[in-house]
């Protein structure tokens, strides 16, 4: 089954059905539909061939989920890169996922000129109201070599190559079949929230991660999709269109956001009465924002627990219980909750041996929603995916009532604003910095961002760098969200007897006082 059927399915029942709406522009079902058809024929015609794959880097806007199903529909491969890479980074995931076709908007069309020859592996470069010189993108929505119908695919075959950092410095492409989008949708609507064709769900976060996933069952259910156009995350403009448009769900929601309401928004001065859920996740939150934002906004808060090998989701915490534990201070309030209906998930030792509640160790997880690996390499495969089930690299603990609580994570990721930073991609720029001898980067306790980049340098002998000097230099070549948000110096740094610096030991410092070694935990004594 191509699950571009259930575009099909939403577009044959409510053919005239806004599906989505961008500032005061609506797209119906139909429409949507014959776009995504259109847009997979034409991509056929250019001499793809089922299984190829198609990148894009765009801001939130309709094509966006236009290039998701049109792919389906031709039996491509999407390869959605978050826009706040930078070139060099979105060339290398295109040349890793051997993307044939990039589509971008205009704000990428400048930088990505700077670094083209690094995209040597793409044949043709898709503008969405970029200049003439690029193939427009609206010329490839004629009917001239629309498709029928979504071609025929197997549960096994690849339709979304998701990024991550995964257990290295390189990003991997997560490989997600049909079958995983497909108990993706299905498993969205049965434990998270059961969207329906009167829902009106809007994109407040990057289509390209979390909120383009949540589109699909949203899809899938005929639901309106408002995508907002703003370029950052604006608060009272979020609220401003829930009252408007009589929005009921938030797709997708980082931590930060949720925080930067609590923050910026006096929500009494907007009528959102019709919101219903709100889904969150992608990074630890702290309790007491937590307890806040239900007594601010009430019974409608739902966190899931996933990774992009794992999408939406292995654990979920919903409504319900997010009002029961903020009333009654019950711990569980601060747990990633409780396995999703089809999903295993345990806690195992070094060994692999399950463990029982009360004891830690590593959260595995099985089930279809795993993807079928990594993309173009089998070694990391096999290593995260051995004895069937996928190594998270969280470290938990299940408590005797079976809610799953975060204590730390095995892999050195960092999770900034629910954004996923490799210490080794940081390090690597800043030690071929002229005034840095040796470097750590970890991530240390932020009340906002959950985690923050904190860079620990041992300088050049001689020599005096700023940490503003530093900084600056990262931005040049790493995304800015991944550049250090401080800089600490040292005369030296803690090694082993083998010479490697201790990271864990630098790391251990900054979390002193906290109750646990993720952000979200509350230090001691509040």
């Amino acid at each position: 089954m191509n699950v571009a059927s259930f575009l099909a399915k939403a577009a044959q029942r409510f053919p005239d059905h806004t599906a989505l709406q961008y500032n005061d522009e609506k797209t119906s079902y139909q429409e949507f539909y014959r776009r995504a058809l259109a847009l997979g024929g034409a991509l056929r015609a250019l001499g793809l061939d089922k299984g190829d794959r198609v990148a894009f880097a765009m801001l939130n806007r309709p094509e966006i989920l236009e290039t998701i199903y049109g792919c389906f529909a031709a039996g491509l491969v999407v390869v959605p890169m978050n826009a706040r890479l930078h070139p060099r980074e979105m060339a290398y995931i295109v040349g890793q996922s051997g993307a044939k076709v990039l589509i971008h908007g205009p704000e990428f069309e400048d930088p990505l000129d700077e670094h083209w020859d690094q995209f040597g592996g793409v044949a043709h470069r898709i503008g969405v109201g970029c200049s003439e010189r690029l193939t427009p993108y609206a010329s490839l929505l004629t009917d001239e070599h629309s498709l029928a119908e979504p071609v025929d695919a197997e549960p096994t075959d690849p339709c979304w190559l998701f990024y991550t950092s995964g257990t290295t410095g390189f990003p991997k492409g997560a490989t997600w079949t049909h079958r995983t989008v497909r108990v993706v949708v299905m498993n969205y609507l049965a434990d998270v929230y059961n969207i329906h064709e009167d829902d009106v769900v809007i994109h407040c976060a990057p289509l390209s991660h979390g909120s383009g996933i949540v589109a699909l069952p949203a899809v899938a259910r005929a639901a309106t999709n408002v995508i907002m156009g703003t370029p950052s995350f604006d608060p009272a403009a979020l609220f401003a269109e829930i009252e408007r448009l009589r929005v009921t769900h938030i797709a997708f929601m980082a931590p930060t956001q949720i925080v930067k309401c609590l923050d910026e928004v006096d929500e009494t001065r907007y009528d959102l009465s019709s919101l219903k859920a709100v889904c969150y996740g992608g990074a630890p939150i702290y309790v007491e924002h937590l307890k806040e934002a239900v007594r601010r906004f009430g019974p409608i808060w739902v966190q899931i627990f996933g990774q992009g090998e794992c999408p939406i989701t292995a654990t979920v915490l919903p409504a319900s219980d997010h009002v029961r534990f903020a009333e009654t201070d019950d711990p569980r309030l601060g747990s990633a909750g409780f396995p999703r209906t089809d999903v295993d998930v345990r806690v195992v030792d070094e060994h692999d041996n399950f463990l029982p509640p009360g004891q830690q160790g590593e959260v595995v997880v099985r089930g279809d929603v795993v993807m079928a690996g990594y993309w173009g390499d089998a070694a990391a495969t096999a290593e995260t995916l051995r004895n069937g089930w996928l190594h998270t690299g969280d470290v938990g603990v299940f408590d005797e009532h079976g809610y799953l609580h975060l204590l730390d994570r095995t892999k050195d990721v960092i999770i900034s604003g629910g954004n996923n930073i490799y210490p080794r991609e940081v390090e690597e720029v800043l030690i071929t910095h002229p005034k840095v001898h040796n470097v750590v980067v970890v991530g240390v306790p932020d009340p906002y961002w959950g985690e923050a980049v904190r860079a620990v340098v041992v300088p050049e002998p001689g020599t005096s760098p700023t940490a503003q000097e530093l900084i600056d230099y990262c931005t040049t070549r790493l995304a800015s969200y991944k550049k250090p948000k401080a800089v600490d110096f040292v005369d030296d740094l803690p090694v082993s007897a083998y010479g490697k610096v201790l990271r864990r030991e630098v790391r251990d410092r900054y979390w002193v006082g906290y109750s646990r070694a993720v952000a979200g935990g509350t230090a001691s004594g509040r």
